[in-house]
């Protein structure tokens, strides 16, 4: 009889070991930073900040913390992942030199943050260039989701109160330009509001409508080719007539509330006009059809509104709403599209729900909570997560192929950053070499390829 031993082989731990680098796959991040001009875009906003005879800079330093933060960190004091790895990192700040920083730029309000987002947005110019047709504009339009985020406040942090979902915390508001079907998303909106604040709050969409128009190139920030999603909390008309504005001409597709006079207009839909739902692949949804109102229903909305309803059979045992009908599942959206079949615009307003994804990958990102204290404060924490998401939205882009460019933050962290890797200095050079078992080893070094031919920015 065998004498069973486990089922995993028992390992010797010794500390002491050299040059061995752990997170070697960071350096995906650290290559697509310096493709995208990031570090000295952000070096030269944050000049001001920099006090005479500094040691390090604020531009990296604040960079260093987003790169921990996609790393997986979720507090300014994770940096200390970068500081134990300076061969791949560089020099990285102490940890009261970098709340120093942050507590600066918390001071400089509004000056800060718009020096950040400003080189966001020149950055952000720079790498839907070298992403050509992979660019979420390869298409000539652009489509910004907007929608909010519930972030659960453990203490009795600044602007943190009771939410509608009866917990506590904060309320933001962000925006992601949506990548399609074959990639992920960007952050280009965040703003940040007590628990308490609106959904439906038509001035937050409007900032936050401002923040993400701000972050796209400059033929984007006005005109059709620019499309606002939102759910029903967007669907207000302060809102509307704000996208509908003379000289802006937005596109929008914005969830409605079924109001009484909504829900007595289905009722009164002929069965011929309900035309059958579609789904992405094309294939007729089954159960579902839509349906465009018309009348007295748009009284009071901009001129071009459209009104579109869809009906569907609920899903085995769920419990249908006073806003039902006929045992039908009721939704709304309002759109200023023409020249498109209804069915299809419902379709482009569905796909809204990929800004849960964005939202779950936020979460992963250092949005799972606000760590510091004050508001002013979690306003700089939250232009680093931007900034973070922006890296993990940018390397799929820019350097991954195949089914690798949908992978969320949680598993471009599992089967990429984490490889491990042996430094080695051989004359001049410094060479690091990753584990050849790893499985996803050729992937890192595929994309670092494509990174590397890719043009240095001017």
């Amino acid at each position: 009889m065998k004498k069973r031993i486990g089922s995993y082989p028992r390992v010797r731990i010794e500390g002491g070991g050299r040059a061995v680098v752990s997170q070697a796959g960071g350096v995906l991040l650290v290559e697509t930073v310096r493709k995208a001009g990031l570090d000295t875009a952000i070096s030269a906003a944050l000049t001001p900040w920099r006090k005479a005879r500094a040691v390090h800079d604020p531009g990296k330093t604040l960079l260093d913390v987003a790169l921990a933060v996609a790393l997986g960190g979720d507090c300014l004091a994770d940096v200390a992942m970068l500081r134990a790895e300076p061969a791949v990192f560089g020099p990285v700040a102490s940890d009261p030199t970098v709340s120093r920083l942050v507590e600066a730029l918390a001071t400089s309000g509004e000056k800060a943050l718009r020096a950040i987002r400003a080189a966001r947005a020149e950055v952000r110019r720079h790498v839907w260039r070298l992403a050509d047709r992979e660019a979420p504009d390869a298409g000539g339009t652009v489509t910004v989701d907007l929608d909010g985020v519930l972030v659960i406040a453990h203490s009795d942090k600044e602007d943190a109160a009771p939410t509608w979902k009866r917990t506590y915390g904060h309320h933001p508001l962000m925006g992601f330009v949506d990548h399609g079907p074959g990639g992920t998303g960007e952050p280009v909106a965040a703003l940040l509001r007590a628990g308490n604040a609106g959904s439906n709050t038509a001035a937050d969409h409007i900032t936050a409508a401002q923040l993400a128009l701000a972050q796209l190139p400059k033929k984007y920030r006005r005109g059709r080719r620019t499309l606002i999603r939102t759910d029903s909390a967007g669907g207000t008309h302060d809102f509307v007539a704000w996208l509908a504005r003379r000289g802006r001409w937005l596109s929008y597709s914005v969830g409605m509330v079924i109001t009484e006079a909504i829900h007595q207009h289905v009722l009164s839909v002929p069965a011929s006009a309900w035309t059958a739902a579609v789904e992405a692949d094309g294939e007729i949804r089954d159960g579902a059809w839509v349906a465009e109102l018309t009348g007295d229903v748009l009284d009071g909305w901009p001129e071009g509104i459209r009104l579109i309803v869809r009906k569907e059979r609920p899903h085995p045992g769920a419990q249908l709403r006073l806003t039902d009908a006929d045992g039908m599942r009721l939704t709304c959206f309002a759109t200023n599209t023409l020249g498109r079949p209804i069915a299809e615009l419902e379709l482009r307003h569905r796909l809204r729900a990929r800004a849960e994804d964005r939202i779950r990958a936020a979460r992963a990102t250092g949005l799972r909570n606000l760590p510091l204290h004050r508001t002013a404060q979690n306003r700089i924490w939250l232009e680093i997560v931007q900034i973070a998401l922006d890296l993990l939205a940018w390397i799929p882009m820019l350097a991954l192929t195949g089914k690798a460019r949908l992978w969320e933050p949680r598993r471009l962290r599992l089967r990429l950053f984490t490889a491990a890797g042996q430094l080695v200095t051989t004359g001049r050079r410094r060479i690091l070499r990753l584990a050849r078992h790893w499985p996803w080893t050729g992937h890192i070094t595929a994309a670092l390829d494509r990174l590397t031919h890719l043009p240095d920015p001017g």
